[in-house]
């Protein structure tokens, strides 16, 4: 049986009231539908017991933090070479068969939920550890907007950056008010067919689409999008050449694409790890569709984690896995060789995390 703490349950937005008595949630377009006291798909929202409205369950709560490179979001364009403080909540609202956090993100156990973090403490955590940004990531933070966005706004009267990792499945208004707090996101577009979200994810491939087109087109926060292609599932060329011509033709030339690894996990575990080659294709196709930064991930292939200039095709940002080798863009952000700005958001010099992973007791910064 769940229990949350009624201190850890804040009332929320995006629902209106079914005339059988029913709640049905308007914040991404799942629409779940719950008697007073059920939870939605994504376990962290249900119906108040009274009827009266929806609640986010766990608020302040987290399944952990980690301090990572910007690098693993991952986020090539974004403050290179910089720490983020990483965090994430129970529950998601997508089902993915694939899913390489399961453990968090498939949780229906309060237990989970072990570290007690307001957004204060995280702010201040993430200023004294020397974090240029906060990620909302692991499971989906849309799911807990309402916790991300007062971290957000502590974090931003400190002058610390977000960042969202989500998969962009959100209803129109809420994701106004979410993305309006953040400064980066990387958008999780796992495929370019209906029938894989609907096969793979129980979701739908037109909201994400919808989403992505908001960010670029009506919104200043910086955009990358990542693939994890699949064998079998959504590596096949035709794919590969509608979605990587739908990017420059829909958002820009110069969003960054990344094809990522697939690694056995959770309920496919039968089916292969992507080959190299496949990635590499990939690649190669989207560059062909006119795609100015693609990148490969999960993999070790320096080539093509590079980041090269789009016009004079300079290497500006060189890369080991998640380890800066080699930098020239000047403090504008510019190719040092040709001049040409570089698409993305740059510090005065790079960062120097290099490929750490640092798990933290967030409990330590409460003071």
């Amino acid at each position: 049986m769940d229990v949350v703490d009624a201190s850890e349950t804040v009332n929320v937005d995006y629902w209106t009231k079914l005339d059988d008595g029913r709640i049905e949630c308007r914040l991404c377009p799942r629409f779940c539908h719950m008697r007073p006291g059920q939870r939605g798909l994504c376990f962290i929202r249900r119906a108040r017991e009274d009827g009266a409205g929806m609640e986010l369950t766990g608020y302040g709560r987290s399944t952990g933090f980690c301090v990572d490179p910007i690098e693993k979001k991952p986020l090539n364009h974004f403050l290179p070479g910089s720490s983020v403080l990483s965090f994430g909540t129970a529950g998601c609202n997508l089902a993915c068969s694939f899913c390489q956090n399961w453990d968090i993100s498939k949780s229906r156990e309060v237990a989970r939920l072990s570290a007690r973090a307001m957004p204060e403490t995280v702010a201040r955590a993430a200023e004294r550890l020397g974090c240029a940004s906060v990620a909302y990531t692991y499971n989906d933070p849309v799911i807990f907007m309402e916790y991300a966005l007062d971290t957000a706004a502590a974090c931003r009267a400190r002058g610390i950056k977000n960042v969202a990792v989500t998969a962009g499945f959100i209803c129109e208004e809420p994701r106004k008010r979410f993305f309006a707090g953040m400064d980066a996101a990387n958008v999780d577009l796992k495929a370019f067919t209906e029938r894989f979200y609907q096969k793979r994810c129980a979701g739908e491939l037109q909201p994400v689409l919808d989403t992505l087109k908001y960010l670029v087109h009506e919104t200043n926060v910086w955009t990358e999008i990542t693939t994890l292609l699949i064998p079998g599932e959504n590596d096949g060329d035709e794919e590969i050449e509608a979605l990587s011509a739908w990017v420059p033709r829909e958002l820009r030339a110069d969003t960054p694409l990344h094809f990522t690894a697939f690694h056995p996990d959770y309920r496919m575990m039968e089916t292969l790890p992507t080959p190299l080659a496949t990635l590499q294709k990939a690649r190669a196709i989207a560059i062909k569709n006119g795609l100015k930064h693609v990148y490969v991930g999960n993999v070790f292939d320096p080539a093509r984690e590079a980041t090269l200039c789009a016009a004079c095709g300079a290497r500006c940002i060189g890369r080991s896995r998640y380890t800066i080798t080699e930098y020239n863009l000047d403090a504008k952000g510019c190719c040092k060789n040709c001049g040409t700005r570089m698409a993305g958001v740059f510090a005065e010099k790079p960062g120097s995390w290099g490929a750490r992973r640092l798990p933290i007791s967030i409990e330590a910064y409460a003071a």
